[in-house]
């Protein structure tokens, strides 16, 4: 049996998946990874939550790189591999989303916010790092670009944020205990593009492993997790989901 055929099979005869998304399925729609050679971090040093918090210089220096687009997400459109997820999603097969990545692209394709748990923040908005008001992204770049004002809360003065959990800053609760609880419950784990390196976000697919889930890893590497995977497919996302989940 083929690779595809295996993973179409273990789709088939799952009841409650969980989809856990990295880097890799966001490349294919253009957006370039943060730690492979020529990805965003060999281009500029992370800016860390501690450095933003303490500097204004820093603080402008993080804006200038949001406004330039220098994470590359800016008008970014969802792939293959999104739409397939997405047709899970509809279908009932997957009850939730989770992913590492900020861009926003599984809720463009269609998914709902509600079965989305973003792990790591969504670039597409910002909040205050005080009350937690959202501040959208058009009126910051406003004020910033026209009048080199560095946001602050409009409420409370408290300082503002892209809505991303940056390097140093605590991991949201609410979204990990989110994610941990999908992980006990589903009966099959899909991996998709992601490196499976960044804890405590990559310790959810053992944990799913450990309550007696199936676990895919479809990745163009290698992960160090392979050895624990039912089946390990290193190819293209958008290629092997829409073959593997055709639309209706």
């Amino acid at each position: 049996m083929s690779s595809r055929d295996q993973l179409a099979a273990l789709i088939a005869h799952s009841r409650r998946a969980v989809v856990f998304t990295g880097a890799g399925i966001s490349t294919e729609s253009g957006i370039p990874d943060f730690r492979s050679p020529g990805g965003v971090w060999s281009k500029m040093k992370p800016i860390y939550y501690q450095e933003f918090v303490a500097s204004e210089e820093k603080r402008r220096e993080a804006w200038t790189r949001v406004f330039s687009n220098s994470a590359g997400w800016v008008g970014a459109q969802p792939n293959a591999g999104h739409i397939a997820v997405q047709r899970l999603v509809a279908r009932g097969k997957v009850s939730s989303v989770i992913t590492q990545n900020v861009d926003d692209l599984h809720r463009i394709s269609g998914v709902p916010s509600a079965q989305i748990i973003e792990l790591h923040g969504n670039a597409t908005y910002a909040s205050c790092l005080d009350c937690g008001l959202r501040h959208e992204l058009a009126v910051i770049k406003q004020s910033f670009l026209g009048r080199g004002e560095i946001p602050t809360c409009r409420d409370c003065g408290g300082l503002v944020k892209t809505a991303t959990i940056s390097f140093g800053q605590a991991m949201p609760e609410e979204p990990m205990s989110r994610a941990a609880a999908e992980s006990r419950a589903c009966d099959l784990f899909l991996v998709l593009g992601s490196s499976l390196v960044v804890f405590p976000a990559a310790g959810f697919p053992l944990l799913a492993k450990t309550c007696g889930a199936r676990l895919v890893i479809i990745n163009r590497e290698p992960t160090e997790q392979d050895e624990f995977a039912d089946l390990v497919i290193n190819d293209s996302i958008g290629e092997i989901m829409s073959a593997v989940v055709p639309a209706d």
